[in-house]
């Protein structure tokens, strides 16, 4: 009933398009796309443009952010900005968007161009973190801070699936492996989900309590691992890093209940992202079906103490 209502609300609440572009986030319940958002709004002010900004309730609800792209098909925004909750969720109604001639950027979570493509769609821009680098470069902090002795590791992983969370898994995983002093014990999925990360990551310290290091993709689920380790009573013999640098994590990070936080820039990717979609637009000649999307990635900054 909750979802239902919700994308009662969405649908309610863009029935009278108001702006010439429009950006659909997967959620504002995370301070992530909190940020995002706010870069999307003050790269319109500075391109003198106007944007509506939507979400879904969570990032979970797949079927809400489906009936909210569908709606904004329906309207008559020149171009669209989207961050799809996986790969193949938005593929329809971005193709159906693409033939009616409205201009696509992808943000963050890429979408599946393959299927895109089949089902005679396309996107201008694909733009996001390199997430294999984000992964690796967490991980190599986890490898110099153990030194020499190196020891056990874990990583708490996203939700299934996901391709930036994969893409984290992926580059943290192969650092990991290629120091043989490393020992990957366990990489679980806590669907980015404090509360299950602290379960898992309960879990992993219980069968395995020589664990030196956990790696998080991202900074909700840290929270939770730091948790985890605190109730163990292993706050200063056991590494906790996360990733994208939200607020509450870098206090954390001051305050010594997380080690580190490979940041993101969320904001400028919203910024670059709504850029690439008036260019675009702009130009006047929307991208051919088979043609590949131009592909941009914003770095990414370790935050230590």
């Amino acid at each position: 009933l909750t979802s239902c209502l919700a994308v009662l609300g969405l649908s309610l609440s863009i029935s009278a398009k108001a702006a010439d572009y429009a950006v659909i986030l997967k959620t504002l319940s995370n301070p992530f796309w909190v940020e995002m958002k706010q870069g999307i709004e003050d790269e319109a002010k500075k391109l003198n443009v106007t944007v509506d900004i939507f979400a879904s309730p969570s990032e979970g609800d797949y079927q809400s952010q489906l009936q909210l792209f569908e709606d904004l098909v329906n309207q008559d925004y020149k171009g669209i900005a989207f961050a799809p909750l996986s790969p193949a969720n938005l593929v329809m109604p971005a193709a159906k968007a693409y033939r009616k001639g409205i201009y696509l950027v992808n943000l963050d979570e890429k979408v599946d161009l393959d299927n895109l493509h089949k089902a005679k769609g396309n996107v201008e821009a694909f733009i996001t973190t390199d997430n294999v680098a984000v992964g690796a470069k967490a991980a190599q902090f986890i490898v110099d801070q153990l030194g020499a002795m190196g020891g056990e590791v874990a990583i708490i992983e996203g939700k299934a699936g996901n391709a930036s969370g994969e893409s984290r898994r992926k580059g943290a995983t192969e650092i990991f492996e290629k120091n043989p002093q490393i020992k990957l014990v366990a990489s679980q999925p806590a669907d980015w989900d404090r509360i299950k990360a602290l379960d898992v990551a309960t879990n992993v310290l219980s069968r395995n309590p020589n664990v030196k290091a956990f790696y998080a993709a991202n900074d909700t689920m840290a929270m939770g691992v730091a948790q985890a380790v605190i109730n163990a009573g292993k706050l200063n013999s056991i590494l906790v890093v996360g990733t994208d640098g939200i607020p509450e994590a870098r206090k954390m990070v001051v305050e010594g209940k997380l080690t580190a936080t490979v940041a993101q820039n969320p904001a400028e990717i919203g910024a670059r992202g709504l850029r690439l979609l008036v260019d675009a637009v702009k130009q006047g000649k929307q991208i051919p079906v088979d043609q590949e999307p131009k592909f941009e990635t914003i770095d990414a900054v370790l935050i230590t103490k």
